[in-house]
């Protein structure tokens, strides 16, 4: 997978975790109409997490390959 690859479904995970704030009712966060937007938070976050989890490893993969 490609860098901008990457950067690109960051910037969705975000826009998606942006669009999903602002569902979730604060008065009542874990709620029948709110618990679908957390978990898509959550979601979002975790794929965050994990693209800069496979950058970072793409990075020191380099460098071991350049030694």
């Amino acid at each position: 997978m490609n860098k901008k690859i990457s950067i690109v479904l960051i910037l969705l995970a975000l826009a998606l975790i942006a669009y999903n704030v602002t569902i979730i009712d604060f008065n009542e966060p874990l709620g029948e109409q709110s618990i679908i937007a957390v978990i898509g938070v959550v979601a979002g976050l975790c794929a965050i997490v994990l693209l800069l989890i496979l950058l970072t490893s793409r990075k020191i993969q380099k460098k071991i390959d350049d030694k």
